[in-house]
């Protein structure tokens, strides 16, 4: 038996040379993504794995990010407190005002009535 230290290569038909991909080809297809609603499947034609091509959007989404954008979980949680103190504002708010638009309307009416039987009777006549 003659054994050698050499490592077998492994060539199987499945295997492909890794691929790589420079940022101005990255940055391209990300915006042929955003162009086409994020349908990534439109990349079959290209060659590009599919899940490659995701990583890629979800990398460029997080970079797009806007700079107050919360990111660790105690962050997240103070947003989400903050969120809620302002939906429980404005629901108060639009209650409070739902509440004063029966009110409203009535002044509203009764000025009118006032307003048109003051003209019947004469009162306010325009010269």
């Amino acid at each position: 038996m003659n054994q050698t230290n050499t490592p077998k290569e492994n060539t199987t038909k499945s295997q492909r040379a890794r691929r790589h991909y420079d940022s101005e080809f990255k940055k391209a297809a990300v915006e042929h993504c955003a162009r086409h609603g994020g349908d990534l499947s439109g990349t079959v034609g290209v060659r590009i794995n599919y899940w490659t091509l995701r990583d890629w959007v979800e990398a460029a989404w997080a970079a797009a990010a806007p700079p107050g954008t919360p990111q660790t979980a105690s962050e997240l949680e103070a947003e989400v407190r903050r969120l809620r103190d302002e939906l429980a504002r404005v629901t108060w708010q639009r209650e409070a005002e739902r509440d004063r638009l029966p009110q409203a309307a009535r002044w509203v009416r009764a000025e009118a009535r006032i307003k048109s039987s003051k003209k019947s009777l004469g009162i306010l006549s325009t010269p």
